[in-house]
């Protein structure tokens, strides 16, 4: 029995992630949620700001923001991720006993549920719910693409960095399910080009256009009056953020540059250890049965990564900014296995000794983090 474990892991390994999950949920709810908890205070009382979205939303059902609604929203916006995730694996690979692997070393990912349960609460992973929900829905008609602008009106409404951090890898999806399958015209170019265009000036008009209008004294007042517990006032110690011009947070990434570029070797190792998983997406692209499918593919993935380059320069959540590209490549990895092939690509090998010890490692790897690794 222990030798058939050894030999073909895959099974334990995946039970061990739940642990280990279960293992982060415990030691986040006993951090103070400073910055998600701060978002969900903030509305548009005083018109349209940044960042304020979800905050609305919540004031819709309630005056007074108790703390544990941080964990609660972020939990149940965690598990809605898992299933839609699962369900997008089912769809594409199926659950076997061969597709074990690949599903481990993404499922099973530090860059990804481990991750998002670490910065629970974060509007991260709203980004990636909706994206695999363009994964999952019929994308025969314009109806796709007008969801997908409303999902990045939406992400860029949470938080306008989504334009970098998600927004591309949509548009991606978009590209690769809707206009590959169904050619261009005019009415496909005059949607999307719209679309394109009202997501652009909403994030320059959130970007700039979008800090608090009044003293931050008064500001905070207001947001005392949304505490459930008036006590807890040091979760306000974030209200900064509604008034910090792009300028200043470029100014401070640019001065910690040197202390958390020091994180860069350790995020290539994490990246290093997925080598069975890449060498899977790269197997996939060569599989695919034009030429231009794979252009653009590439084409596409290079787009993500600048885009995450020019996040990396402009705000310093490196940890944060690394998991979330790593996850953009996942979920392109199953838009591409949605693309016509000219011949099935192997899958991760579940009896290879070296491919087991890296997914031991991954599994084993509880997290990546915020800013630093770990």
């Amino acid at each position: 029995m222990t030798a058939r474990i050894l030999q073909n892991p895959w099974r334990l390994l995946l039970a061990i992630n739940a642990a280990v999950v279960a293992g982060v949920f415990i030691h986040k709810i006993r951090l103070p949620p400073y910055v998600p908890y701060i978002h969900l205070l903030v509305d548009y009382h005083f018109g349209f700001i940044k960042r304020a979205l979800i905050g609305a939303v919540v004031a819709l059902f309630t005056a007074k923001v108790p703390v544990w609604l941080v964990f609660a929203l972020g939990g149940a916006t965690w598990l809605a991720t898992l299933a839609l995730f699962a369900r997008l694996f089912h769809k594409a690979f199926g659950f076997a006993a061969r597709t074990l692997p690949l599903f481990a070393f993404m499922a099973g990912s530090p860059f990804f549920l481990k991750n998002f349960m670490h910065t629970l609460g974060h509007f991260d992973i709203y980004g990636c719910a909706l994206a695999i929900i363009l994964l999952l829905v019929p994308a025969s008609s314009l109806l796709f693409v007008a969801l997908a602008a409303l999902f990045s009106i939406i992400l860029v409404l949470i938080h306008h960095i989504h334009l970098l951090m998600y927004v591309p890898t949509i548009i991606t999806i978009v590209v690769i399910r809707h206009y590959l399958a169904h050619g261009l015209d005019r009415a496909n170019v005059a949607v999307g080009a719209i679309a394109f265009l009202t997501i652009s000036v909403l994030f320059f008009a959130a970007q700039f256009l979008g800090t608090m209008p009044i003293p931050e004294a008064d500001f905070v007042q207001y947001l005392r009056t949304r505490l459930a517990d008036p006590a807890r006032t040091d979760l306000l110690q974030f209200s900064y953020i509604w008034y910090q011009p792009l300028a200043k947070e470029i100014s401070d990434t640019w001065s910690w540059m040197p202390h958390n570029i020091l994180g860069v070797p350790v995020f290539a190792l994490l990246i290093w250890l997925h080598t069975p998983l890449w060498r899977y997406f790269i197997g996939l692209i060569d599989a695919l049965a034009s030429e231009a499918h794979r252009r653009l593919v590439v084409a596409a993935l290079i787009g993500i990564s600048l885009a995450y380059l020019v996040m990396f320069a402009m705000v310093f959540d490196y940890s944060r900014w690394i998991s979330n590209w790593a996850v953009c490549m996942f979920l392109i990895l199953h838009a591409v296995k949605m693309l016509p092939a000219k011949h099935e690509t192997p899958l991760i090998p579940a009896e290879d000794r070296k491919t087991n010890i890296l997914g031991l490692i991954v599994t084993l790897t509880p997290r990546v983090g915020i800013v630093r690794p770990f």
